[in-house]
């Protein structure tokens, strides 16, 4: 089903770093007697380290720190920067909000943390965070300017003031549906390329027994609720038009907010008709983020969608197919990415994970913070923090990086994947460090490896032009969080849709559904120099 004419608009769905110290520096010793060597007394002056408390996203659960004693990339910051690094991070989802949310609560709010983009605008309504003005610019992060430029960065402001910047994000997005490969080979199945094939390889993934182990052990899709979402994952949004999450419909000059929409009643219908075919996962509700992937990897489900550049690559241990091979022991598991929508995937890619200070952090932890993310942001922290160390673990020939893939795999897979923690902090996602002049090469990389990319690229994704957020005083995280429960409710307790229009109404007005997307409208108009609406009373 082809979408309507549009241009896409993301909400502030991203994330956001909140950095910021207590400075744990202590006075200077005093000198000793004449027998002290100058160098002692340097050594003795010279300031504690500063303490720094993290807290972080990053994209899998399959990563962990070592020990201190091996984690080199901790002590060269450690080292470089004079600091002490205390680091927590997670998964983005409800777990971390939480988490965040507690914490800043108890007066223990982390140095430098991310959150949702509702949390975001929440912090800044609520004045929590600093000016950043006086920390964000050319001069004090040169790096950092190298990948995103002031009008990026002046888009992603809401309630008119500078209070968050972004960190550098992927421009390539990689959302795709994957399936396994193998298993439509075993069954005489092409790659689904419509709605309709797609729930047909669905059924005969679980129910024509695609491992050959003659049991009834399989399903065709895997997703992730998390205990509260009707997953935006499930093809029966992009069935009804509304699998890009945000848009414009420059066709009739209006902002639509797809899972609010009153046609989303027909996609909470659609999946229930899926879900009683008995051909999804059935712990997909209460799964929290990564443990849909566990079924996959398990050998359970065929079918998943990822946002990861590497989610299906021959040699990444934290790929999935190079899981499900280790874990099933099947060695021929292949996966091959497909989409159903012939118009859109999503929008154009955003600024994701915004970095904030806190109101109370003083100046000084918010400079060093900023030090360490400029740096991070160059080449030279860019390839520690991703690569590990040169002349060990990668080559280089002027900008030009070879990776070399069995030192990696030492380093980096037999320490807990440490490098994706690094790497999240401040560019969160990124593949491509051709803004800061590098080309990777990556021996790793296969015909299989290099098809994949080739053919996400293929997938359109249309231009949104600016982040936008509630006007002051409303909270679109209390909008969604009704949301989602009335679409729970819809799907769970109901037998069909007939009372979404109802619950429609009651997230317009009560909890103030209009005034949020009327600003939105108002924030695209001003970004398009057209009139655009939003129709709250749509029949």
């Amino acid at each position: 089903m082809h979408l309507p004419k549009k241009v896409t608009f993301g909400i502030i769905s991203s994330l956001v770093l909140l950095s910021g110290c207590s400075d744990d520096s202590s006075p200077s010793s005093s000198p000793s007697s004449s027998s002290s060597s100058p160098q002692a007394s340097a050594a003795e002056t010279k300031a504690s380290p500063m303490a720094l408390s993290w807290l972080f996203f990053v994209p899998t659960n399959d990563v962990a720190l070592p020990s201190p004693d091996k984690d080199y990339i901790r002590q060269t910051i450690e080292q470089k920067f004079n600091v002490k690094l205390n680091m927590e991070y997670g998964v983005p989802g409800e777990d971390m909000k939480n988490k965040i949310n507690l914490k800043i609560a108890s007066n223990s709010t982390p140095d430098m943390f991310q959150a949702d983009g509702a949390q975001t605008n929440q912090m800044i309504i609520d004045k929590a965070v600093a000016d950043l003005t006086p920390y964000v610019n050319p001069q004090t992060m040169p790096n950092y300017y190298k990948w995103v430029t002031p009008d990026i960065i002046s888009r992603y402001q809401v309630q008119n003031v500078f209070m968050r910047a972004p960190v550098p994000y992927e421009k390539q997005q990689y959302q795709s549906y994957y399936v396994r490969k193998d298993w439509l080979d075993k069954l005489g199945l092409k790659v689904p390329t419509t709605y309709d094939e797609m729930i047909n390889v669905m059924k005969a993934f679980t129910f024509n027994d695609p491992d050959g182990n003659g049991k009834n052990d399989t399903y065709g899709f895997t997703t992730v609720g998390n205990g509260t979402t009707i997953s935006k994952q499930f093809p029966e949004w992009y069935k009804n038009g509304l699998g890009v999450d945000l848009w414009y419909d420059q066709a009739h000059g209006e902002y639509v907010d797809p899972q609010s929409d009153i046609r989303a009643g027909k996609v909470l219908d659609d999946i229930r008709a899926t879900l009683a075919q008995k051909i999804v996962d059935p712990d997909w509700f209460l799964a929290k983020p990564g443990q849909e992937l566990e079924k996959v990897e398990a050998g359970k489900a065929g079918i998943f969608q990822s946002l990861l550049r590497t989610a299906a690559f021959d040699n990444v241990a934290t790929s999935v197919k190079k899981k499900t091979i280790d874990i099933s022991g099947v060695k021929t598991a292949d996966f091959v990415p497909f989409h159903i929508s012939p118009d859109a995937v999503n929008y154009e890619a955003l600024p994701g994970v915004p970095f904030l200070f806190g109101t109370k952090t003083p100046p000084e932890k918010i400079k060093k913070s900023i030090e360490i993310m400029d740096w991070l942001a160059s080449p030279e922290g860019y390839l520690l923090a991703h690569y590990g160390k040169e002349g060990v673990n990668y080559t280089r020939s002027g900008n030009t990086i070879t990776l070399i893939p069995d030192a990696i795999t030492k380093d980096n897979t037999a320490n807990g994947n440490f490098f994706d923690v690094y790497s999240s902090i401040f560019s969160y996602g990124v593949q491509d460090p051709s803004p800061i002049g590098l080309t990777i090469i990556d021996p790793r990389e296969t015909d299989h490896d290099r098809a994949i990319i080739a053919k996400l690229k293929t997938y359109k994704y249309p231009v949104l032009g600016t982040n936008v957020a509630p006007p002051q005083g409303y909270d679109i995280g209390a909008f969604r969080t009704q949301m989602r429960a009335y679409m729970v409710k819809v799907l769970f307790e109901e037998k069909d849709s007939s009372n979404w229009p109802k619950y429609r109404k009651e997230l317009m007005t009560t909890y103030h559904g209009k005034e949020i997307f009327d600003n939105y409208a108002k924030t695209i108009s001003d970004v398009f120099k057209a009139p655009v609406v939003f129709k709250a009373d749509n029949p």
